[in-house]
């Protein structure tokens, strides 16, 4: 097997063969595109079957190679970010797998540094960035400026937390992170205010997630900003980001495996509760890669774009409403940035006969019709294709808080999930109910600690007698969080200019 050693933009209508140090240093595309590896290794079953019995490391070593290029980053220095990079989880496993019932399987993604499935992939971009920028600036001599990154990226609430401990005291990396004023809950807010390293910036916005990421993506595409200031990226645009997050699925399916040991009918889908669409992108590689993913199912709140357009054919924002402010703030999302490095694979093979610069350019007018009129529609062929491996279901508000009292009272440990977790546990029990079939087992991914969200989870377990958030919920770690001093920086306009000012301010060269 060779490794994927080169990258495109998405919008891209030339050839590009970038490097992965290329892609992970630049975040976005000067021309708005997702970078992505135009080549996904194709597994035998052999090699899947020969990874069963690795430790999570082992395998996300076994994986990451595949993508990065030996010359790029040698063997040992790969297996030292890898375990620097997962050394920081309170479980041995990293992500463990739990048996809610006899079908259903909970993926627990949140025993990273700040209780969030974005610490799997964040923990390893932090070091990969300090890699890749003490090796740049290794050779300088003390007259000569340094190679600097200045991390600027949008959070709707788990994002920023994890980019800010995954590069927190990181040399020449600045990081500035914003979010929605009072749309995201006060731990997550705590999580982020509260560090002290000089290199973290906080800034709260008085608009929506939306407008925090069309300031960043603004950010990204201003060639002079960059060129003196260096701009990278954590949010899910950058692919390292969906690298990392590939090795959960392989990890998850092992387990399942060993579990089901005698049952060669066994078919196992996952639930993945989606706002940016790239916790199932990741999954989506690992089913092109060989993974034998009978179904990647797409559970949205009620900022449902993802739910309807497999229903439709047709991509369009919510006009009507705007952003919907629902339980599970961090899905409250209009447009689903990584959906378009899936639509770039789906062109491709359906309407360009294999053509990666005809891809490239089809898409490009697809984003530019999004822009101007807050849709487009996909040809039959392209959502077919889609639905070969996606399936997805809409979950509101009432649904969110049944479910979570449903598992509260339905588990033997009074099992407590958060709602983002809640609206994946719920579209579960619908397709169990639906399929109706004992050999079809689902893993539905558990995003974030309950901790994160109390104002939710008091609200469905406050009448049961015994419970406490205090006592059953809340770990002490995050529990002293409200004792800390913040430091936060308020814009009180979602402005281009003024983010801009900030960043300038603090970095004062």
């Amino acid at each position: 097997m060779s490794s994927c050693q080169v990258y495109r933009s998405t919008r891209s209508s030339q050839e590009e063969n970038l490097s992965f140090e290329d892609v992970v240093m630049t975040g976005l595309a000067p021309d708005g595109g997702l970078y992505l590896p135009f080549n996904i290794p194709n597994l035998s079953k052999d090699v899947i079957n020969s990874w069963t019995d690795l430790s999570f490391t082992e395998l996300a070593f076994e994986i990451l190679r595949l993508y990065i290029n030996p010359k790029e980053i040698p063997d040992q220095d790969l297996k030292d970010l890898v375990n620097k990079s997962y050394s920081t989880f309170r479980s041995d496993e990293v992500t463990p797998v739990k048996q809610l019932n006899n079908n259903l399987y909970i993926l627990e993604l949140f025993h990273g540094p700040t209780y969030a499935f974005k610490d799997v992939a964040l923990q390893f971009v932090g070091n990969l960035f300090e890699y890749f920028l003490t090796r740049r600036n290794a050779s300088k001599k003390d007259n000569e400026s340094r190679d600097i990154i200045t991390v600027v990226g949008a959070t709707s609430g788990d994002t920023g937390s994890a980019a800010i401990y995954g590069l927190r005291g990181k040399k020449d990396v600045s990081v500035f992170i914003l979010y929605p004023t009072g749309r995201i809950s006060p731990i997550q807010e705590e999580q982020m205010t509260t560090v002290e390293d000089a290199n973290v910036h906080t800034l709260s916005i008085n608009g929506t997630f939306d407008d925090c990421q069309d300031i960043v993506k603004s950010i990204f595409g201003d060639k002079e900003f960059n060129d003196k200031y260096h701009v990278g990226a954590v949010n899910s645009i950058n692919w390292a980001r969906i690298l990392a997050q590939q090795t959960y699925y392989f990890y998850s399916y092992f387990k399942l495996q060993k579990i089901h040991p005698n049952n060669n009918n066994t078919k196992i889908r996952f639930v993945v509760p989606s706002g940016n669409f790239g916790d199932i992108l990741a999954g989506y590689y690992a089913y092109k890669m060989g993974l034998p993913i009978d179904k990647l199912i797409i559970a949205t709140n009620e900022n449902d774009i993802l739910d309807r357009f497999l229903k439709s054919g047709e991509y369009a924002k919510q006009q009507d409403t705007g952003v919907k402010s629902t339980y599970s703030p961090a899905m409250d999302i209009l447009i689903s940035s990584n959906f378009e490095r899936l639509l770039w694979y789906l062109i491709r093979d359906n309407l360009t006969n294999g053509d990666n610069n005809k891809a490239g350019q089809l898409l490009s007018d697809w984003m530019k019709q999004l822009k101007e009129s807050g849709k487009f529609s996909v040809p039959e062929s392209v959502l077919v294709d889609a639905k070969k491996i996606f399936d997805s279901d809409r979950v509101d508000n009432i649904d969110t808080v049944k479910t979570i009292k449903e598992v509260y009272l339905n588990s033997k440990d009074k099992y407590v999930i958060d709602p983002h977790t809640s609206v994946g546990v719920t579209t579960a029990y619908r397709f169990i109910k639906s399929d109706d079939d004992e050999d079809m087992q689902y893993i539905s991914l558990s995003t974030a600690h309950p901790a994160k969200f109390s104002e939710v989870v008091n609200k469905a377990l406050n009448s049961f007698d015994g419970y406490s958030f205090e006592k059953d919920v809340l770990p002490d770690e995050l529990k002293a969080l409200s004792k800390k001093e913040k430091k936060i920086k308020l814009i009180d306009e979602a402005s281009i200019e003024k983010v801009k000012q900030v960043i300038k301010g603090e970095l004062k060269f």
